[in-house]
């Protein structure tokens, strides 16, 4: 770049001093040349002409000489200097300070040691003086003054009081001198100015004058000075060492230093003045003003002149003025700090182990469930809580706070984290882990992640070593903490979660169980059996084990994954999911069986507690019995293993028979045949062992983009290309950084974005509405109020590559606002996603969306009221909304997000519903047995029909002890994808699958076909609710009902049966225990009532059939609907029509686990989430199985034939797909 040439002063050009022409290059550089200007030689060559330029040299002239410029000279001064040493300077200040202090303390015990040599019977005077001898006379009025004016002084006390008051003197003189601001007459008056004169000045007038050496003069009053220079001195140390003073400690001195002040300033001057009168020793003066102080006033000790009973007078008179204002300002401090809570001590961080939980508002709900879910892990009993929020504590939270359980272990402190001093206070860089938490409740929850990433920022420059644990609620704002240990984002496990409530029924329920630390004991004394198996499992959980260290799976080092598995769980009952290699940090689930186990792999394992706190006793059988269980022989249900297990205190006791495993090394001879059928000779195929290690013939290639199910490689007809178009790739835009990039079905070309608009047409498509895109399978409609980018990860996990093209449902988006270009642009590729603007308050934004041809509605909690005046009335919009749509619509399943766990129970509410009172009690119960998950047995919750993403929130603290949960959890969901882990899917137990028996032989089953690995059951069963004011009707008497009276049509028993085979009227009293037996409990009761009770208790049940028949409420709604349609011009054939309904289809709408309305009050059905039951677990019609099942790109592990012989259905019950075994 060419330099700016300058222009030539007057100076240049002409000849320099030394007669050189101008022009001439100068012998050397000028000393004055200032060193920030370039040297420059015999010149620079020109960018834009290509010639020399010569460049004059500066001259020497002194006129152009350079000048140093000093800068702060005015501290260099004599006055400047004394002023940095004895204010300014932090340290030197605090040595002036504590030197002043010291002396002022030296005159006090110097006036205490004259005193107690000092006797005014000895005689009084002047120095020098005759020495007169005094006697007080009590009848005389008169007062002596002389015993007051003078006192004996010995020379060597004299000499050393005088020097101290002389350095006392000058010091004082040179303060005034170097803090004087132009008005000395501010600095004269002040109180320690003139006590300092008083007690100085004199003694100095001694040194000129003898006579006045006795002179008394008062340097008791020098307390008053040490006290003031205590306080400065204070002041300045926490200063020198950067601390910030407590105010609490600072006004507690004060207040002590200001008793100590007016007792000895009291007791010195009544013990002088009483040299007049009764001379009072020291001791017993001091004894009188503590009497007279606290106002207790003995009368034995009293002052005798009437100066010392005015300086008595005088002393109360102080105390009552300052004491209450150093009380006050006390009071106020200590109000203050029972506000903002003090600080944590260093001695106690370094000793003591404690976390800080940051949070911008702290309420009881979250307050609760970190404390519960922190303290219940055995080894976090000895942690501390250390609770950092910028707001006053809560009245609730206070309350909590005092109760004994927590007033020892949690610290509450009002304070930012952005302010270094509160993370000082709060020990930070002592931590061992820093949770910071996301306000849910705000309405800009932006701002709210804002908030969080400058809490995480400032936490992290602070304390750089102390592990984070971030929640953010926009997905788009995670990369700003990437930097954080473990991050938890909102909107993606909220979203991840419902899609998958769609296709694995109540996968919210499953891994909110998963998350929870529960030991198993909910639900154990309650009389249903239902309850307490739920309770029992719902304690399993996550753990994990080196493979070499463990009792579980150290025999199986060698042996393939699904091997291990599979033994693993008939012999200990508990269910491997997923290993890590040691040289990998990923976490893979069921890598299927190509998998061999090594002794440093980590598992991972779901058991009731981790395998260091269980003890194993072996149960020793008879020796014939290893003869007894051979080929063609089946196990029966008396030999399957049996699994006590008892949660004690940490512990748990399995009580395992000895089971030995013949299957390798008997070349599979052991093999389970399936039962006969009503005695008959006819048998199915038995299942086959589970194999060492895998058969590599039976391991086919897999190519990673072609699909796996061989149905689809042969499209029908009536799909042809539609089915053909879809590719598997990668989406190409995210809509935000950070997403898993995750294999999915995509469209060759991306979709024009007038297409992706539901009810409208265009120029390439004229359809309006769900009808006319004749779509195959059912839709799943999502309602939220904006389309964000979490809502990106609903798409996902439905369109992932491992899904079958034919079970691929539509989806459309019911928002409130119009998406974005941004949100557009990343949906367009995925195939059959559509938008539409409405709400789901609207009617006719339902039925313009096609939500009479969706199976799955999802209603999102909206953010605009996420928040509300009175906390809890945050869901009261969506609940009402929610049960309109179970009224209008029965058949559909709706899986609600409420902001508060605490409102599921206002879900499907009945008011005269005792079961659900019941439940309510139960819950009670278990909430004071102090339960994490006492709302596990609200039905709406166990059948997975409502969710709250702050049931999530204890994923983020089970990771402080298992640092693998949120890894394990993402996977589970599918969002994030680790090449050979597996996914989480669903199957469904049919009819023709029972003769499998136990959950433990389908364990086996899967494993030894298909390599898929069970987690759980989702049960639902046929439940009769019961009260005592009202008369049940059984599923029998109901079906009998149904087929005496017209209007219902076919018997169930006889109609085809439910297309979740739940066969409800079958005839076989065998297939339905539970059924029968109710209606025998029934049939008793009613036979042991009066005729008279009988007769009443027929009248109502007639009553309820006449009820069930007339349907008046549903025809009004069924009307309702079909106007509504009318008026959009929407087709009315496709609405079902419930007074139209059979029986067979009433009671698939019940299997779905909805909650009717008075038609089916007292017949219904309930549903929950068996977490690894049991192996001896019986198999019912309807269970749907969780599986783990391994990565189809990374290997097949299943033969063609032996998937084709044995067909379990698909969890979809409308595609009627087969998942092959």
């Amino acid at each position: 770049m060419a330099r700016a040439k300058l222009p030539r002063s007057p100076s240049e050009g002409k000849a320099g001093p030394g007669g050189a022409p101008a022009g001439a290059s100068a012998p050397e550089e000028p000393h004055g040349l200032s060193p920030l200007l370039p040297a420059r030689g015999g010149g620079s060559v020109g960018s834009d002409v290509g010639q020399r330029l010569h460049v004059e040299d500066f001259s020497l002239d002194s006129s152009l000489s350079q000048v140093q410029v000093e800068f702060y000279v005015n501290e260099n001064t004599f006055k400047e200097r004394l002023k940095l040493f004895f204010i300014k300077n932090q340290r030197s200040s605090l040595r002036i300070r504590l030197f002043n202090f010291s002396l002022k303390l030296l005159t006090c015990l110097l006036y205490m040691v004259r005193v107690l040599l000092d006797d005014p019977a000895l005689g009084i005077g002047c120095w020098g003086c005759q020495k007169q001898n005094f006697t007080f006379n009590e009848s005389s009025p008169e007062i002596n003054w002389a015993p007051i004016l003078w006192v004996e002084r010995k020379m060597t006390l004299w000499v050393i009081q005088v020097i101290v008051a002389v350095i006392s003197f000058l010091e004082t003189m040179l303060l005034i001198y170097l803090s004087y601001k132009g008005n000395i007459w501010e600095q004269i008056f002040q109180v320690s100015f003139v006590l300092e004169m008083i007690n100085t000045l004199p003694f100095i007038i001694t040194i000129f004058w003898a006579p006045l050496r006795n002179l008394f003069i008062p340097v008791f009053l020098n307390c008053w000075l040490a006290k003031h220079a205590l306080e400065n001195m204070i002041n300045d140390f926490h200063r020198a060492i950067l601390r910030t003073q407590s105010a609490m400690f600072n006004q507690v001195l004060i207040l002590f230093c200001t008793l100590l002040c007016l007792v000895f300033t009291g007791t010195c001057g009544i013990q002088h003045l009483e040299r007049a009168g009764g001379n009072l020793s020291l001791l017993t003066s001091f004894y009188f003003c503590i009497v007279t102080f606290s106002t207790v006033g003995y009368g034995d000790v009293t002052p005798k002149i009437w100066p010392s009973q005015l300086l008595v007078v005088i002393m109360i008179c102080v105390a009552l003025v300052v004491l209450p204002l150093q009380f006050e300002e006390l009071v106020y401090l200590w109000m203050e700090r029972q506000k903002s809570g003090g600080n944590y001590s260093r001695h106690r961080a370094q000793t003591e182990k404690h976390v800080i939980l940051c949070v911008s508002s702290l309420k009881i709900d979250l307050l609760m469930d970190f404390l519960n879910e922190f303290y219940a892990h055995p080894r976090l009993q000895d942690y501390y809580v250390v609770i950092l929020c910028p707001t006053e504590m809560d009245i609730q939270v206070r309350r909590v706070l005092q109760i004994p359980l927590w007033s020892q272990r949690v610290i509450y402190l009002q304070g930012s984290a952005l302010k270094d001093q509160d993370l000082m206070r709060a020990k930070m860089d002592n931590g061992e882990a820093c949770f910071i938490l996301s306000s849910r409740n705000e309405v800009d929850r932006t701002a709210a992640d804002h908030q969080t990433i400058l809490r995480a920022w400032a936490v992290k420059d602070f304390a750089p070593n102390c592990p984070l644990y971030v929640q953010i609620l926009k997905p788009e704002n995670k990369f700003h903490v990437k930097f954080a240990d473990h991050v938890v984002c909102e909107e993606e496990c909220k979203y991840a979660l419902l899609a998958l409530n769609c296709v694995c029924p109540a996968t919210s329920t499953l891994i909110t169980l998963l998350v929870h630390t529960s030991r198993g004991q909910e639900g154990q004394e309650s009389p249903e059996q239902w309850q307490r198996t739920y309770g029992r499992c719902s304690g399993n959980e996550v753990y994990h084990v080196r493979m070499g260290d463990s009792k579980f799976f150290r025999e199986y080092q060698g042996k393939s994954f699904t091997y291990a598995a599979f033994h693993a769980h008939k012999k200990y009952g508990v269910c491997l999911i997923g290993l890590k290699r040691e040289d990998n940090k990923s976490i893979l689930l069921n890598p299927g069986p190509r998998h061999t186990l090594a002794a440093s792999d980590t598992c991972f394992y779901i058991n009731i507690t981790k395998e260091e706190n269980s003890a194993f006793t072996f149960k020793q059988e008879e020796s014939r019995r290893r003869g007894l269980v051979g080929p063609g022989r089946r196990q029966s249900s008396t030999r399957l293993p049996v699994h006590s297990i008892i949660a004690s205190v940490g512990t748990v006791a399995m009580d395992l028979q000895n089971t030995e495993c013949q299957l390798a090394q008997d070349g599979g001879g052991s093999k389970l045949a399936p039962p006969t059928e009503n005695g008959s000779g006819s048998r199915r195929p038995s299942i086959a062992p589970v194999l060492e290690l895998a058969d590599s013939s039976a391991l086919l290639p897999c190519d990673l983009l072609s699909d796996q199910s061989e149905d689809e490689m042969t499209p029908s007809d009536d799909e042809g290309l539609s089915v053909m178009e879809y590719v598997k790739g990668y989406p190409p835009n995210s809509p935000y950084i950070g997403s898993s990039p995750t294999l999915c079905h995509l469209l060759p070309v991306k979709a024009p974005f007038c297409c992706l608009r539901l009810d409208k047409g265009c120029k390439h498509n004229s359809y309006e509405d769900a009808k006319a895109y004749g779509f195959k399978n059912k839709l799943i409609i999502v309602s939220a109020e904006t389309a964000g980018n979490g809502l990106y990860n609903f798409i996902v996990p439905l369109r992932a590559y491992y899904r079958s093209r034919k079970e691929l449902n539509p989806i459309v988006l019911l928002l409130d606002n119009k998406p974005d270009h941004h949100f557009l642009e990343a949906i367009c590729y995925f195939p059959m996603v559509y938008y539409m603007e409405g709400s789901v308050d609207n009617l006719d934004s339902l039925l313009q969306c096609g939500i009479i041809y969706a199976d799955n509605l999802v209603v999102v909690d909206k953010e605009s009221t996420m928040s509300a005046e009175e906390d809890y009335m945050a869901d009261a919009k969506t609940i009402v909304n929610v049960q309109t749509m179970f009224r209008l619509f029965p058949s559909l399943s709706i899986t609600t997000e409420l902001t508060h766990p605490s409102n599921m129970r206002f879900m499907q509410f009945r008011a005269k519903d005792s079961y659900s009172l019941a439940l309510s009690k139960l819950e009670k119960r278990e909430r004071e047995n102090g339960s994490n998950l006492a709302f596990m047995f609200r039905l709406p919750f166990a059948a997975g029909r409502v969710f709250s993403i702050s049931m999530l929130d204890t994923l983020l603290y089970q990771s402080f002890v298992k640092d693998y949960m949120i890894s394990i959890t993402r996977l589970l969901l599918g969002l994030d994808t680790t090449p050979g882990s597996g996914y989480l899917c669903a199957m469904k137990i049919a009819e023709d699958d029972l003769w499998i028996g136990t959950y433990g032989r389908l364990f086996q089953k899967l494993c030894s076909s298909s390599s898929e690995i069970p987690i759980g059951i989702y049960r639902t069963q046929s439940h009769v609710f019961t009260s005592e004011s009202q008369v049940s009707v059984t599923m029998e008497d109901c079906e009998d009902t149904r087929e005496v009276k017209g209007p219902w049509g076919v018997r169930v028993g006889t109609g085809g049966g439910s297309t979740h085979g739940q066969h409800v009227g079958s005839s076989d009293p065998a297939e339905h225990p539970l059924l029968r037996r109710k209606s025998l409990q029934w049939a008793r009761r009613l036979s042991r009532k009066s005729p008279k009770h009988a007769g009443r208790a027929a009248e109502r049940t007639s009553q309820q059939q006449l009820s069930l028949c007339r349907r008046s409420e549903r025809q009004e709604l069924s009307e309702l609907v079909k106007n509504r349609m009318k008026h959009l011009g929407l087709p009315t054939t496709g609405y079902e029509d419930v007074a139209n309904l059979t029986a067979s289809d009433v009671m698939n709408r019940v299997n779905l686990g909805y909650l009717q309305d008075e038609m089916n009050d007292h017949q219904n059905t309930l549903s929950y989430v068996l977490i690894n039951p049991p192996p001896d677990t019986r198999l019912e019609p309807s269970d749907i199985v969780y599986l783990i099942r391994c990565d189809p790109l990374a290997h097949v592990a299943s033969s063609p034939e032996s998937g084709r012989r044995n067909k379990l259905a698909s969890c979809n019950p409308e595609t009627r797909e087969e998942t092959q075994l």
